[in-house]
């Protein structure tokens, strides 16, 4: 009983849990840093910079608003980053799942929308008039996301589902079993426009520019982050890195499961047995997630990026109910006639 309890303990905080996830997203920031600088020939920051941010801010003195609600002004953030790293303790590591049968879609879905909502309970307490308006923009981007992304997840499970008999499949580790039996989804004709739709929904549901129009540093002062600083201003920036690993990390569970089942045929084509076997494959597995998370770092946000100016946020709202959606309703439209 107590081994099974230090092993969750590990879990949780250490690996797939926030150490894990403090190192690899903030590694992700930088390597996104550094692409777009060089997108742009610039040489661009290091790609260490975020951990410098994030230990100098943690260093410098938190001024709390005087019309700020004390306890809501510190505690947001810290759930905001207590929920993504929750999320990534379900989200399957190819053959490796922290917790494997306790969550399904429906969590996911509602786990990724307590990060925004802590911004925006964190930035309304402020009182600040800049919060407000950040505020009400964050509402609406979070709006824009939902509806393409529910799509991408119905299409996702109708596909599995329809190949194995349950009719529509929300369990994450089954998505993940039936990748690696039958190979990843993302080699599936009608899958294709759902992966390129959640490409797009990866920049607006980390805020990432341009669809930054909630912070826009050059015309609302940072938004909800206007009155933050010292160390829940570097937890909130902490959060938004570990949010593109989550949502990178989940791309790959969704459409690139399949990969698992060719690194357990490497180890064992090696000849490692026993302990050696399983230790082998989740370090593999780790490896391999974080090289495709890189590849979808540089390509759903990096280029983007690099070559779209900051949307406004109309623009956002009729870009994901249109053109996105449009893509994940493709997919779910051939998923649903057994394509």
């Amino acid at each position: 009983m107590i081994l099974e309890a230090l092993k969750y303990l590990a879990y949780i905080l250490i690996f797939p849990g926030f150490l894990f996830c403090f190192l690899t997203g903030l590694l992700l920031c930088g390597i996104d840093r550094k692409l777009v600088a060089r997108m742009q020939k610039r040489v661009g920051p290091p790609i260490l910079q975020p951990f410098y941010d994030f230990f100098k801010l943690c260093g410098k003195e938190t001024i709390i608003p005087a019309a700020a609600n004390r306890t809501v002004f510190l505690l947001a953030p810290l759930v905001g980053l207590a929920a993504l790293v929750v999320l990534q303790l379900f989200i399957p590591v190819f053959s490796f799942t922290a917790f494997s049968h306790v969550a399904d879609v429906i969590v996911i879905l509602y786990l990724l929308l307590i990060p925004a909502m802590s911004i925006m309970i964190g930035g309304g307490a402020t009182g600040s008039p800049y919060a407000g308006v950040g505020l009400s923009r964050e509402m609406v981007t979070v709006l824009s996301c939902e509806l393409p992304l529910v799509l991408v997840l119905l299409a996702v499970g109708k596909k599995v589902g329809a190949a194995t008999g349950s009719g529509l499949c929300f369990s994450l580790s089954e998505i993940v079993r039936y990748q690696m039996a039958d190979g990843s989804l993302l080699g599936k004709l009608s899958m294709i426009p759902a992966a390129v739709a959640f490409l797009l929904i990866i920049p607006g549901e980390t805020g990432s520019h341009p669809f930054d129009a909630a912070e826009a540093e050059t015309e609302i002062c940072e938004g909800m982050l206007a009155e933050y600083s010292g160390a829940p201003l570097g937890v909130f920036k902490l959060s938004h890195a570990v949010k593109l690993l989550t949502m990178t990390s989940l791309f790959v569970m969704l459409f690139l499961g399949g990969i698992g089942g060719g690194i357990q045929n490497l180890v064992f084509a090696l000849g490692l047995t026993g302990g050696a076997a399983g230790a082998a494959i989740i370090l593999l597995d780790v490896i391999v997630l974080f090289a495709l998370c890189v590849i979808l770092t540089a390509v759903a946000i990096s280029l983007v990026h690099a070559v779209t100016a900051r949307l406004k946020i109309e623009q956002i709202f009729k870009y994901y109910w249109t053109v996105v959606s449009g893509l994940a309703l493709v997919s779910l439209v051939l998923a649903w006639y057994g394509l």
